[in-house]
């Protein structure tokens, strides 16, 4: 049985911290600024959804909560930790592509994190199996990435983020890709494992629809350079349905998304 959010172990401890974050890059010896004032916080077991026009710097944001990029101003914390290089024990990601490696099977693929760490190898198939029993892949452990759908692809790079149980996981546009039927199973998949691991969740989309649908709270970054312009509490029951779809508001909640994206202004909500 799938758990209401009240169920869940969601507590008001800040597992992600972001304070005064900015970002300048140089592309040919101009300075450009990709980020500024970047301030938020996320509760652990919250499911947070960012969104934005494109460029506006959300992936680059994701990529420095993982500690896969570094800011140039302001501090990152990661429960409580100054997030600076990679670290699997506290983040998982999941890319838009799933990256797996076409030789190893799903089973391997999942558990390739592990054997880089130097785990033998039947500990390390153990929780990889367990991973995929949890995705609803226990029956295709052996099937190589050629044999396996988009959408099961993307199962297996979810297992494969998730196998060294870090309390984070991070999901920069996992779904893009997928056709709208696979797009709208997988996403009721992903509210399923969330709802039995009570990971912190930060989900990059560019889906408004998606976005209400998956969140407790959406962060609406302005345009370049990208700053947060709202964070929206989507209250929403849980388990959510399709049918939330069509209610008026659900519509109003993604409607005052599409308004900021559409005329992006610093400040208060349209």
């Amino acid at each position: 049985m799938k758990q209401a959010l009240s169920e869940r172990a969601v507590t008001e401890r800040p597992m992600i911290e972001v304070i005064g974050l900015g970002h300048t890059y140089e592309s040919r010896g101009v300075a450009s600024r990709a980020l500024e004032d970047i301030a938020l916080t996320v509760q652990a077991g919250r499911f947070t959804v960012i969104v934005g026009p494109s460029g506006c710097g959300k992936s680059s944001l994701l990529m420095m909560m993982a500690g896969l990029r570094r800011q140039t101003e302001g501090t990152i914390l990661v429960d409580g930790r100054p997030m600076l290089d990679p670290d699997p024990d506290r983040v998982g990601v999941v890319f838009q592509d799933a990256n797996l490696f076409p030789w190893l099977s799903a089973i391997d693929n999942v558990a390739f994190p592990l054997m880089l760490r130097g785990l033998g190898r039947s500990e390390r198939l153990d929780r990889a199996s367990a991973m995929l029993e949890l995705v609803g892949l226990g029956h295709a452990g052996a099937r190589y990435p050629s044999e396996l759908s988009g959408g099961m692809k993307q199962r297996v790079s979810i297992a494969r983020g998730l196998v060294q149980d870090p309390p984070v996981l991070l999901m920069d546009e996992p779904f893009a890709a997928l056709d709208e039927q696979t797009r709208m199973t997988m996403g009721e998949e992903l509210l399923r494992i969330w709802s039995q691991t009570s990971k912190t969740v930060v989900f990059v989309t560019h889906s408004l629809s998606e976005a209400v649908y998956l969140a407790d709270e959406v962060l609406v970054m302005s345009a370049h350079p990208g700053r947060i312009i709202d964070r929206i509490e989507v209250e929403l029951p849980r388990p959510r349905t399709y049918e939330m779809m069509a209610t008026a508001t659900f519509g109003q909640l993604r409607d005052r998304i599409w308004r900021q994206i559409r005329s992006p202004q610093p400040g208060n909500p349209a």
